[in-house]
């Protein structure tokens, strides 16, 4: 016989939920039905607790992760890639994890080792961007995603891109009934001589019972008999917001209806045992829902097996699991339809017995004992099946994986004057202008792009970024740095920062120039600006303005005053290196900052000039400092701008800025350039795909439908806004990428 174990992450009882009593019925199917299929399994559960709550659980229960705290995903994913277990199985819904749309989620399943099976309890037909993105990146990780019905299969192959061949239909497990109980259930709860109806379920607004108590008048003046049983709690999460608002509602309405002798509540999470007598004593159960956005529901499956007669709003899963006969469906919020409906059904007792045994009969090939066998099967396939980590790994890195170059988002950001700094989510923002600093990345991306692929496009946009850098350059051949919408001034003179990143646009435009007028516009600004270089003090303006002097060089090789200045900036660099470097801390300041990787990137551009050595050894200590800060598992985690990390201090993990991880790209690629040691290549393609989702919450910062790239990468999510700075990092990054290749 065979033998597995099963690492199962999800709610778990005592915690009182849906997902934990599938969660513990699903472990109890899959650990207790093994004769058959030749397979015996073992399980261990890592529940999920929410709003740190605490609960005694029972042993199965090896490892706990409190929902909004991220290290716990972490800790949880090494519990179980160091124990035995074979196989990993996900309950997945959005509300059960932390982080933005449950994002915390994420960075644990990428960094799992063995094969991951996830059970989708919602698929969403219009997701937010959120959920979609998590949604897509757990379809790349699963080795396998059960779903409870086809339309679901639908939604995911249409909506989210996930291929069919990596899903499976595994329907709701439902209790073993036994059909002819039903009259002693019925004396079990003293309602021998009543004709039960019931809804149960953790109550909120959305499951419309008052659609039934508005259609009960007319139905209790044919059949007094009628009682109405509305079981379960109300939801946790709406006791939280509004407290027992919507269950009083519903016993207003109660009282205003006449109902009082015909509507029992039962405000309890009762136990499976309880339920299934109550199921049983019950001759028409109601799914009342108020709108279609239902893809499973565990308790219509409950009524199925139990054989009830079901009468349902159109939800997504009623009409499929009802299909055939199998059940009745009304409109919604309809109270006149269900009243005729459950009239008829009251008066022809042949039409209702009728209608139970075709669902019971249905019900049967969902009982649990058959669907854990279902599970038990399909993940002894994916062990078998499973490629390994090292497969994995090789496609991480495959250039033919990246997206397709697409400027529409850049085309969007840019107007006549030039490219708009911000955007609200992927709209420009007017209202903040412009800024010299991203109309120069704008000429860099352009150029290379131009000189790569000889793109039309690009060429015509970098006519618009280079005329709004002449349009900023003073008589002193500084620059200013903003202008508003309508294109007044809003300062004199910007920062060296700016004034560093435009002459490394200019010297790349002046190195690969598209045409003869932009090269001479290019040198002309780059010249007027050059009395300027031997002043510049700010380290990021020194390093930005030691890579487009490089480029320069490389154009005109024998301008020896130019390699002069060359030579003092790096030597500045170099001196604020050794001021600070220490045993620990081999920086050029005391903080590890923003756009860190430059710095080493300008002195390995040096040395591709210099070949002083000491340029190169700086450039590679400091490389490998700033590595050890910013590197983890094969990833890159960029030190956060929310706090930094300071000498002798703690780094801050988020908010994670694109321009870090551009950074890096281009420091390895440069590295690799003046070695050629292909350590360099992979270290730069991991960190490219920082973007693409390999980071710290493993969601892709670049967006695949609006061509933009998110601000940042937050604590619970991406910051959705797309402003030029990002989407400008994110190409440049991927065009060095491209041309290392």
């Amino acid at each position: 016989m065979k033998k597995i174990k099963i690492a199962c992450i999800g709610n778990y009882p005592p915690r009182q939920c849906g997902i934990a009593t599938f969660t513990r019925n699903f472990i109890n199917s899959v650990v207790n039905n093994n004769k058959e299929i030749n397979i015996k399994a073992e399980a261990c559960i890592i529940a999920i607790n929410d709003q740190d709550q605490e609960f005694v659980y029972p042993p199965e229960v090896t490892h706990i992760i409190n929902k909004n705290h991220a290290q716990d995903y972490l800790e949880a994913v090494k519990y179980i890639n160091f124990s035995t277990s074979d196989v990993c199985i996900l309950q997945h819904e959005f509300g059960i994890f932390g982080g933005n749309s449950g994002v915390y989620i994420l960075p644990l399943i990428y960094r799992l080792k063995i094969p991951l099976i996830v059970i989708f309890h919602t698929v969403l037909r219009d997701p937010s961007y959120n959920e979609r993105n998590i949604v897509r990146e757990i379809g790349k990780r699963a080795a396998k995603i059960v779903v409870m019905s086809q339309m679901a299969v639908d939604f995911l192959t249409t909506l989210y891109g996930i291929p069919p061949d990596k899903i499976e239909v595994i329907e709701h497990g439902v209790p073993d009934f036994d059909f002819m109980q039903n009259s002693y259930h019925k004396r079990k709860f003293h309602v021998e001589e009543r004709k039960t109806l019931i809804t149960f379920g953790l109550l909120s607004r959305n499951k419309g019972i008052e659609t039934v108590l508005n259609a009960l008048p007319e139905v209790v003046k044919k059949h007094p008999e009628v009682l109405y049983i509305i079981l379960g709690k109300t939801h946790p999460a709406v006791t939280r917001v509004s407290g027992e608002e919507y269950r009083n509602y519903l016993k207003l309405l109660v009282r205003r209806n006449n109902l009082a002798d015909h509507v029992y509540f039962d405000d309890r999470f009762v136990s499976t045992d309880e339920l299934l007598g109550y199921l049983s004593a019950a001759d028409i159960y109601i799914t009342p829902y108020l709108n279609e956005a239902q893809i499973t529901s565990g308790t219509l499956s409950y009524a199925v097996g139990a054989g009830a007669a079901v009468i349902s709003t159109p939800y997504w899963h009623a009409q499929e699991l009802l299909s055939d006969g199998r059940g009745i469906l009304f409109d919604f919020n309809d109270s006149e339809k269900l009243t005729e409906i459950l009239n008829e059904l009251l008066e022809n007792p042949k039409s209702l017995v009728a209608l139970r045994k075709k669902a019971y009969a249905y019900g049967r090939k969902t009982i649990w004992s058959e669907i854990g066998k279902k599970y038990l099967t399909l993940a002894m396939e994916m062990i078998e099946s499973y490629p390994g980590a090292a497969d994995k790994e090789e496609l991480i890195i495959n250039p033919l994986l990246l997206p397709k170059i697409n400027l529409g988002h850049v085309k969007r950001m840019t107007d006549s004057t030039g490219i708009l700094q911000h955007a609200k989510y992927n709209i420009p923002r007017f209202n903040d202008g412009y800024c010299l600093d991203d109309n120069a990345r704008a000429l860099l991306m352009t150029t290379m792009l131009y000189k790569q692929m000889k793109d039309q496009d690009a060429l015509e946009l970098m006519s618009y970024y280079l005329s709004y850098i002449q349009y900023m350059q003073n008589k002193d051949g500084t620059f200013k740095n903003f202008i508003s919408f309508d294109r007044r001034f809003l300062d004199e003179k910007g920062s060296e920062d700016s004034f560093g990143r435009t002459i490394w646009a200019l010297g790349e435009l002046i190195h690969f120039p598209p045409n003869d007028a932009y090269f001479e516009l290019g040198r002309e600004m780059f010249l007027m600006a050059s009395s300027n270089f031997i002043n510049l003090k700010s380290l990021r303006g020194i390093a930005n303005s030691i890579v487009g002097i490089s480029s320069w060089i490389q154009r005109f090789p024998w301008d020896e005053d130019m390699t002069e200045i060359l030579k003092v900036l790096t030597n500045k660099i170099i001196a604020m290196y050794e001021t600070e470097c220490g045993n620990a801390w081999q920086w050029f300041e005391p903080v590890l900052a923003y756009d860190n990787g430059i710095i080493p990137f300008a002195l390995l551009n040096s040395y591709e000039v210099t070949r002083e050595d000491k340029v190169l050894s700086t450039a590679e200590e400091s490389m490998n400092f700033l590595e050890k800060a910013v590197f983890k598992e094969g990833y890159i985690s960029p030190v956060g701008s929310d706090g930094w990390f300071k000498k002798g201090g703690i780094r801050a993990q988020y908010d994670q800025q694109p321009i870090d991880a551009m950074a890096m790209v281009m420091m390895y690629s440069q590295a690799f350039v003046v070695t050629r040691d292909d350590q360099y290549l992979r270290k730069m393609f991991n960190s490219f795909m920082w973007f693409l989702g390999e980071n710290d919450l493993c969601i892709p910062l670049y967006d695949f439908e609006t061509h933009g790239c998110n601000d940042g990468l937050k604590s619970n999510g991406v910051n959705r806004n797309q402003g030029a700075e990002s989407i400008l990092a994110y190409l440049i990054a991927q065009l060095t990428v491209l041309s290392a290749h």
